[in-house]
């Protein structure tokens, strides 16, 4: 009992919503025409959790979900058929399998994330047979409950204190059975990828007396959001809500006159008589 009641205050205490610090990075109409399933959505959060998450990695991703496309877009009909037991909104809806803290792993629809700052990570090569596959273990790893110790003892490896061991009662170096394991946003999409031997930040070993190269497959455990960004394996897709695609399509951008103060909270008409700095 005591034990639930401290994972109940800890989540409820980070799940609060705090003011985001940017906006207006990313045009989710076209990020919503150009995902395709078995991308990797990073979300820059707008939570307690999400500061900690931001703070500890030193990146602005703080979540992680897998897009898995509208429920006719899933191949596999015993597969469509637990996505609708799981989801009861629109069968046209564009959707994403995801963790979290207070919900463990749910479907939810991409358009929850219409107003946040967002990245795509698409698997270069992934085959049409491996999304599925990929889309498979999210979708059937649904109603896991997230894992509150894991993301506490991937905070202490993370930021390897000195007090306390990183290792000294952490849970992220033992084995733990997949049909009933909890599993943080990250280490439950790693793990998708992992089983269909698709890379994200592999450990590369190689041998002293061929020199040849070889991959070993990293603990998921220690997956945070922003791996899939530092990958090489993954493409990143940005899409700026005002694109410059073409040569000096930049030149026609609509600035205007007016910046902000240096404390960032006031807009500030510019004085076309004001006089240009010129102190180096």
């Amino acid at each position: 009992m005591l034990k639930k009641w401290i994972n109940k205050k800890i989540t409820n205490y980070l799940s609060k919503k705090i003011t985001p610090t940017r906006e207006h990075l990313c045009n989710f109409d076209t990020l919503s025409y150009e995902i395709r399933p078995a991308d990797v959505l990073l979300v820059e959060g707008t939570s307690r959790i999400s500061a900690v998450i931001n703070s500890i990695t030193k990146s602005a991703w703080s979540h992680s979900a897998l897009y898995i496309g509208r429920i006719h877009d899933i191949e596999d009909p015993t597969l469509r058929e637990l996505i609708h037991q799981k989801y009861q909104g629109s069968p046209h809806e564009q959707l994403v399998v995801e963790s979290w803290i207070n919900k463990g792993t749910i479907i939810t629809p991409l358009k929850a994330y219409k107003h946040d700052h967002l990245r795509i990570c698409r698997p270069t090569g992934i085959t049409q047979q491996d999304t599925q596959e990929v889309i498979r273990y999210a979708v059937t790893h649904i109603g896991k409950q997230y894992d509150v110790r894991q993301f506490l003892d991937l905070g202490r490896f993370l930021l390897r204190s000195k007090l306390i061991p990183y290792r000294m009662g952490s849970i992220l170096f033992e084995q733990k059975t997949q049909s009933t394991a909890h599993e943080i946003c990250s280490e439950m999409i790693a793990n998708a990828f992992t089983q269909i031997s698709f890379p994200i930040l592999p450990i590369i070993v190689i041998d002293e007396k061929t020199q040849s190269k070889k991959l070993i497959k990293r603990n998921t455990r220690l997956t945070t959001p922003s791996d899939f960004d530092y990958s090489p394996y993954f493409k990143i897709i940005k899409y700026p809500l005002f694109p410059t695609n073409s040569i000096t399509q930049y030149r026609n951008l609509p600035w205007t006159d007016e910046y902000f103060s240096p404390d960032g909270k006031e807009i500030i008409k510019k004085d076309i008589n004001e006089p240009e700095n010129t102190d180096n």
